[in-house]
């Protein structure tokens, strides 16, 4: 752990011309890594847009830092019974530009390491891992399917601020399943919403931008499947955080994702972290459909 002193200079005019250094230990801890695995699928597309992004947290209120992995890999495939894969398919990612953070699939390799949207279907399992400093990380999902936009439009109201933009959106619910969704508005702003009272009917809600958009401004909104996890998880990160960065960008430390460390444990089907409970990393790793639609502010 790295001692940090805070000098406080204190000027005592009343009592005292001198000045008392009191040394205050700051919170400190362990670097982490920091993972940005958000995959969206757009099934219009023959491959995965497949961008991971790694950094490491630093020291007290300093900036995420990229960082660069030994090895990271993306499995995919369905499970059995036993929770393994039954003939998995492998991505390897490298780095696309040195010293930025951010894997791709590797294009010098001598099979297509791309994933296709094919394989994004329901009931599809990836898996996630990562070889960090030494360090194994693993992280499991389900590949989470959405619904399209029915509509998109701009409509006059205003919440709190007349300077407020509204969006009214519109979208049909799978009525075969529990869903649950998140709406990426752009500029870091986010909204989860699942559908408990609306199951398999059409849903209209507004979302109200804090700042004025100008007339002419272009803005894109998509819709985002969700598991149940990351749904919770999502809906933490946006009460917790001011989106200022991303979510992804300074991610709060109370709030865990579902990638682990799992070093020195001898399987790969590891779902939890109970045996190391203070070793993992911050971020998500999700696979998830997303369908947009671009709107112009009038």
């Amino acid at each position: 752990m790295l001692k940090r002193t805070l000098q406080i200079v204190l000027l005592l005019s009343l009592f005292t011309s001198c000045e008392d250094v009191i040394e205050l230990e700051l919170p400190t801890d362990d670097n982490r890594l920091v993972v940005d695995g958000l995959l969206r699928v757009d099934k219009t597309q023959q491959f995965i847009d497949v961008r991971l992004t790694l950094r490491e947290t630093s020291n007290f209120y300093e900036e995420n830092q990229a960082t660069q992995a030994e090895s990271v890999q993306i499995h995919y495939g369905v499970l059995n019974q036993d929770n393994h894969f039954e003939n998995p398919s492998t991505s390897h990612l490298v780095e696309e530009v040195p010293g930025t953070g951010v894997y791709v699939p590797d294009s010098n390799s001598a099979t297509d390491q791309r994933i296709p949207t094919t394989s994004a279907e329901q009931g599809m399992t990836f898996v996630l891992e990562v070889l960090h400093k030494g360090r194994h990380y693993f992280a499991q999902t389900l590949y989470a399917p959405a619904v399209p936009l029915d509509n998109l439009e701009q409509g006059d109201g205003t919440l709190f601020d007349e300077d407020e933009t509204e969006i009214v959106v519109t979208f049909s619910d799978d009525p075969n399943n529990d869903n649950y969704y998140i709406f990426d508005f752009g500029y870091g702003e986010f909204l989860t919403v699942e559908d408990q009272f609306f199951q398999g009917q059409q849903f209209q809600f507004s979302y109200f931008y804090d700042s004025s958009l100008q007339p002419g401004q272009e803005i894109n909104v998509s819709i985002l499947g969700a598991t149940k996890d990351f749904y919770d998880y999502m809906g933490l990160i946006v009460e917790q955080t001011t989106n200022s960065n991303g979510v992804f960008g300074t991610p709060v430390a109370t709030v865990r994702g579902n990638v682990v460390e799992i070093t020195g444990q001898d399987y790969i089907d590891v779902l939890n972290n109970n045996g190391q409970p203070n070793d993992y990393a911050l971020g998500y790793f999700a696979v998830v459909q997303e369908y947009s639609r671009a709107l112009t502010i009038q």
